[in-house]
């Protein structure tokens, strides 16, 4: 079967993640994807026209940008009209003069707005196990958007409609972390990018250039306008793994003591002691640090930026309330969760309560495919409707 990741880069997922991914860029030729009409399942310049004009769109799900500026929203946002009291939402025919006077669009958190992009996140994030962010950018004729910069995230570009020349060069900081944007190291970008780029490349209808986060690019449109979408992928590094040891460490109480009375914390002579004790006292913390106390801290931090697979709320109400032991029910696609013996079914937004007896037929609902409430493991018929309900109206579950 086809996966969603089979669909970006040309190569099988093992290859792919032993010697490209977090490396190095890749480019996929639409040829070896699916053809240059491989993603007009997923946005279409018509889809760009709708979003725009029809889906009473806000800010900051556009931006628009002009010769590397970011234009203020004010130049292309106003009021609803009768019965919308919002400020902020998009200006079609103000969106339209901006574009068509040379400014790109970037439609943002498509993976929250498109249906079908909705849908290609929670498969392609699924397999990634990791957050997704999708936005899409619609430039003009021969035009460029941003100057080159680089991401602090993994990308897949997609390109949708027309063609775009990309210039890609090597970091100036490999593997920025989130709070080190490009622009701290501005010169540096500017230098690396007046030399030779490791790729120059035209992406055409159904190619994929998949870029490491910290490679410098830029991109311009050709003799037509150009649409590409971008999948950023969220990484969790190991800079986030040291700084959740840190906030653990917090609980050991000689790491939180004073420093001593009038100590001169300029004199290194001074300093010297405190250092090597507080040193020896964190070496000692981490190395006794229990995995599952640690893994529950970056759960918490992690878990939150993905959704699961969006739900009808009145159609799952409707089958709830009807519910009978021949109704059939599946995990919520996209959930993560995670139940401990004791009944504690944690999940991103927060921790429901079971029973002890529920644990097995709790397990068995969440557990992947299928299944029937009358054969979920309780004695009592009616404590299956009760807790398959729970499942149901707490998001858990849907019908299957």
């Amino acid at each position: 079967m086809r996966t969603a990741l089979d669909r970006l880069v040309a190569l099988d997922e093992e290859k792919f993640a032993g010697a490209v991914w977090g490396r190095e860029p890749l480019l996929s030729r639409a040829a070896d994807l699916g053809g240059p009409d491989g993603f007009a399942d997923l946005l279409s310049p018509a889809a760009v026209d709708e979003l725009l004009s029809r889906r009473g769109l806000r800010t900051p799900f556009l931006r628009v940008a002009k010769q590397g500026t970011v234009l203020p929203a004010s130049r292309f946002t106003g009021g609803g009209g009768a019965g919308a009291e919002i400020a902020d939402q998009v200006l079609d025919e103000q969106v339209m003069g901006l574009y068509a006077d040379g400014a790109t669009l970037v439609l943002q958190g498509l993976h929250r707005l498109w249906p079908p992009l909705i849908d290609f996140a929670g498969d392609l994030g699924a397999q990634l196990n990791r957050p997704l962010q999708i936005n899409a950018y619609l430039t003009p004729p021969a035009s460029q958007g941003f100057s080159t910069h680089y991401d602090t995230h993994d990308v897949f570009v997609l390109q949708i409609n027309g063609t775009k020349r990309w210039y890609v060069h090597p970091p100036v900081l490999p593997d920025p972390l989130e709070n080190q944007q490009w622009g701290g190291v501005a010169d540096e970008v500017a230098a690396t990018a007046a030399g030779e780029p490791a790729l120059d490349v035209v992406l055409e209808p159904g190619d994929v250039l998949y870029l490491p986060r910290g490679w410098l690019h830029s991109a311009r449109a050709l003799g037509g306008r150009s649409l590409h979408v971008t999948i950023g992928v969220r990484g969790l590094t190991r800079y986030a793994l040291a700084e959740e040891l840190l906030a653990h460490a917090m609980e050991d109480p000689r790491l939180r003591a004073t420093l001593p009375y009038g100590l001169d914390v300029s004199d290194p002579d001074a300093l010297a002691p405190e250092l090597a004790a507080t040193a020896a006292a964190l070496t000692e913390r981490l190395a006794t640090t229990d995995p599952s106390a640690l893994a529950g801290r970056l759960r918490r931090r992690d878990w939150p930026a993905t959704r699961p697979a969006p739900l009808s709320p009145l159609a799952q109400l409707d089958f709830a309330a009807a519910l009978t032991g021949d109704a059939v029910i599946a995990v919520r696609p996209g959930l993560r969760w995670r139940l401990t013996p004791e009944g504690e079914l944690h999940t991103p937004v927060r921790t429901l309560r079971f029973p002890s007896a529920c644990v097995p037929a709790v397990r068995r609902a969440l557990g992947g495919g299928s299944h029937r409430v009358g054969d979920l493991p309780l004695d009592d018929e009616e404590d299956r409707l009760v807790l398959a309900r729970r499942l149901l109206t707490e998001g858990m579950a849907v019908p299957g």
